[in-house]
């Protein structure tokens, strides 16, 4: 049980997936402007990369490797992916759709986000089971909400008026952000 919990806390505060990968980064300034949003966003791929986790381990360990297939493992879990994305993208569409408009272009580029199948393509790696590749995807996906809306929330504080003009827009945002991933790594202490 200490260990499924360790996976947990691992993939969402240690090896952060934004902060110490460097994974998803396009979506992480880009939608990070508001909370609302960002935690839009980050419910959306915290449902995207379980499941997707889930349904790569068991393709993976039902289908690609009975059959000899493992070198399929990339394209398959790109088609689960975007499969899972499209599933996400019509349910907000109906049920929220200022939700929907607000994401805009970042909704269905979660599809390409490289954080969903980096998650994926790592459970299989490090030989992770069923349950061990759930709570991975899930405490990555935590991570990256986690990251997001810090992020976002910092920069609804932000007064670009009081910011010098050399470091006003995308450098102030990439300071903060730097500054969150070495403020990150305090919790590897949290690991032994």
């Amino acid at each position: 049980m200490t260990s499924l919990l360790m996976i947990v806390v691992t993939t969402a505060l240690i090896n952060n997936v934004v902060l110490s990968q460097f994974l998803g980064i396009c979506s992480f300034l880009g939608v990070s402007k508001r909370i609302k949003t960002s935690a839009s966003l980050g419910g959306a791929v915290i449902f995207v990369i379980t499941l997707s986790s889930a349904v790569a381990s068991l393709l993976y360990d039902f289908v690609l490797v009975p059959l000899n297939l493992t070198y399929l493992k990339t394209i398959v879990f790109i088609l689960v992916i975007a499969a899972l994305v499209q599933v996400v993208e019509m349910f907000l569409k109906k049920s929220s759709p200022a939700i929907y408009k607000a994401l805009g272009i970042y909704l269905p580029l979660i599809t390409t986000n490289c954080a969903v199948l980096g998650v994926a393509l790592t459970n299989v790696q490090d030989g992770y089971n069923f349950i061990e590749s759930v709570l991975a995807g899930f405490g990555t996906a935590v991570g990256f909400t986690i990251a997001i809306i810090l992020l976002a929330g910092i920069r609804e504080r932000i007064d670009e008026k009081a910011v010098p003009a050399p470091f006003r827009g995308a450098p102030i945002v990439l300071l903060c952000a730097a500054l969150m991933a070495i403020a990150f790594m305090g919790f590897s202490g949290l690991a032994v």
